[in-house]
């Protein structure tokens, strides 16, 4: 064998090494979730999301929890009005209280803080059919913090006219080992 041929052995050999490992390295970075930007089936991950359940830590003992599962899709990524999904509430005391459930219609997160509005479709409590309410979530792990709309005037039916994605602080505390919330950061394409 020539020097030549040795050479070009050598070259074809060490390019089909190469050519291997970048196919495995691909294989397994999307069999672990490993592309940035990629959800699980290999498209766009979604542009924003609120999740999770978590009861609401009172001095009272009032027994008060917020559900939400509340997405922004990838291909509304510049809209966050279009977000979809539901949340849910309750708040009782010594027996006495009131739930509502609706839809989301608005879903804004930056970083580990979400913001979201929803109309609220069925409830327990007279005239919250149809009415807004906004929810603000910093989710810090096992310690999240909650806020809502009708923080300064008491009551969701109460808050009139709120726009969508408008809440208040999150300045209730999660009790602990109740649930957790999860905020998937919102990445807007005027983001840097």
């Amino acid at each position: 064998m020539s020097r030549n041929a040795s050479a070009s052995t050598r070259i074809r050999v060490a390019a089909g090494a190469v050519v291997l490992i970048t196919v495995a390295c691909t294989a397994s970075a999307a069999a672990f979730g490993g592309s940035p930007g990629a959800d699980s089936s290999g498209g766009r991950r979604e542009a924003a999301a609120l999740t999770g359940s978590a009861k609401l830590s009172r001095t009272l003992g009032d027994d008060i929890t917020f559900t939400f599962d509340a997405h922004l899709a990838a291909k509304h990524r510049m809209d966050p009005g279009k977000a979809t999904g539901t949340f849910r509430f309750s708040h009782y005391l010594d027996g006495e209280g009131a739930w509502a459930r609706g839809r989301i219609d608005c879903l804004v997160t930056g970083g580990k803080v979400a913001v979201a509005t929803g109309v609220m479709t069925s409830s327990d409590l007279p005239g919250a059919k149809g009415k807004r309410v906004g929810f603000t979530v910093h989710d810090v792990g096992r310690h999240d913090r909650l806020g809502y709309s009708w923080a300064s005037v008491g009551n969701p039916v109460e808050t009139k006219n709120l726009p969508k994605c408008v809440s208040s602080a999150p300045f209730e505390r999660v009790k602990s080992g109740t649930g957790d919330f999860r905020v998937l950061p919102w990445q807007p394409d005027f983001v840097g």
